[in-house]
């Protein structure tokens, strides 16, 4: 889900989209750079990159219109209304940070620094705005932080400072304390349905 804005980067809902690229170089550039990509401007990148930015779309959709998402954004909604679905986008990142299923820290640490050196290695090709976002991704180690309370804190005051008619997240991340083990329990319901989609859809791409 997309919140628009004029604000500086913060961190935002990119590890999903980056675990969900199955190590594959292209697929992971179009699918973390895709909100920065309009209209025809998709035609002018390489096949596979524009593969991972369909991907990213398609894993958007299926996200946002899925029972649990819709569910779990209840608990939000009465904060941020209309926004509780890209809320619900970093806390599904910061369960799957956590998952010791997926991640270790010191793996999550070594899945985070590769994902910015393929990012680095194709900088050339990357839209203006997230090439310039890139260098503070990295600083900040975004995909790591996703994985503790404080990262999840300063995402949410990002995305408020976006949004069109939000004035603080105080409330929202106050909601995601509270009901944290219960948005745990939802992102145990979602995440392997999303992960068979998209391979599902990454297996389209004749790359598996």
């Amino acid at each position: 889900m997309q919140v628009h804005g004029n604000t500086k980067y913060h961190l935002m809902n990119y590890l999903a989209h980056a675990y969900l690229s199955f190590n594959h170089p292209e697929i992971l550039v179009g699918n973390m750079a895709s909100d920065f990509v309009k209209g025809k401007a998709k035609f002018t990148y390489p096949a596979m990159v524009q593969n991972g930015i369909m991907l990213h779309r398609m894993i958007d959709t299926f996200t946002d219109s899925h029972a649990v998402t819709k569910i779990a954004a209840k608990l939000f909604k009465p904060f941020v209304g209309l926004y509780a679905g890209a809320f619900m986008d970093v806390v599904y990142d910061h369960f799957l940070a956590t998952d010791l299923h997926v991640f270790t820290p010191t793996s999550l640490q070594l899945f985070a620094q590769h994902t910015y050196g393929v990012l680095d290695n194709n900088v050339a090709i990357l839209p203006t705005r997230f090439a310039a976002m890139l260098p503070y991704m990295q600083q900040q180690n975004w995909l790591y932080n996703y994985s503790n309370v404080g990262g999840i804190n300063k995402s949410f005051a990002g995305l408020a400072r976006r949004a069109a008619y939000l004035n603080s997240s105080e409330a929202v991340f106050e909601a995601f304390m509270v009901n944290y083990n219960q948005l745990q329990e939802h992102y145990q319901a979602f995440f392997p349905a999303v992960k068979t989609y998209a391979f599902e859809q990454f297996s389209q791409f004749g790359l598996t």
